[in-house]
């Protein structure tokens, strides 16, 4: 059996040289935000080489945990949210190349659109603005996205 997974991990280490890859080279570092004091079962984002994978996150507000009255301040938060996971991995909005929101109403499609269009200088990421059942804690919006180091 010892000889098995020895020639396994030698086939793997064979393979990633093919791909021009080490063993160091794959790790992948999982970032939280400062001060994260929750337990729950999955990182802020992931940094797998060039690619920043951020997990969803809502725009609530800290003092309270519940979506504030404003809903333009409760965008501004999720995305201000994204704008620091990126940070952790040295990027920017403007990295982002897909944004995912989820939206329980559907209606608020354009209010969603004249907030984020003012968190990029250049071309926008591919998004997709999904329909979506009630989120957690009564969230309007829950935004995920993928971004790759540009510069």
């Amino acid at each position: 059996m010892k000889h098995v997974a020895l020639a396994l991990s030698g086939v793997a280490l064979v393979a990633l040289g093919t791909l021009g890859l080490t063993a160091e080279s794959t790790g992948d570092r999982h970032l939280n935000l400062p001060g994260r004091s929750d337990a729950l079962p999955f990182s802020h984002a992931v940094l797998a080489g060039e690619t920043l994978y951020i997990s969803g996150g809502l725009g609530l507000d800290p003092k309270t945990g519940a979506p504030p009255e404003d809903l333009e301040q409760e965008i501004r938060n999720v995305l201000d949210d994204m704008k620091q996971k990126l940070k952790l991995a040295g990027m920017d909005m403007d990295d982002l190349v897909r944004v995912q929101v989820f939206c329980p109403d559907l209606s608020l499609y354009g209010r969603f659109n004249d907030v984020y269009r003012t968190y990029f200088k250049g071309d926008f990421p591919a998004r997709a603005f999904i329909g979506s059942g009630p989120l957690l804690r009564g969230a309007h919006f829950e935004v995920m996205g993928t971004a790759v180091k540009r510069r």
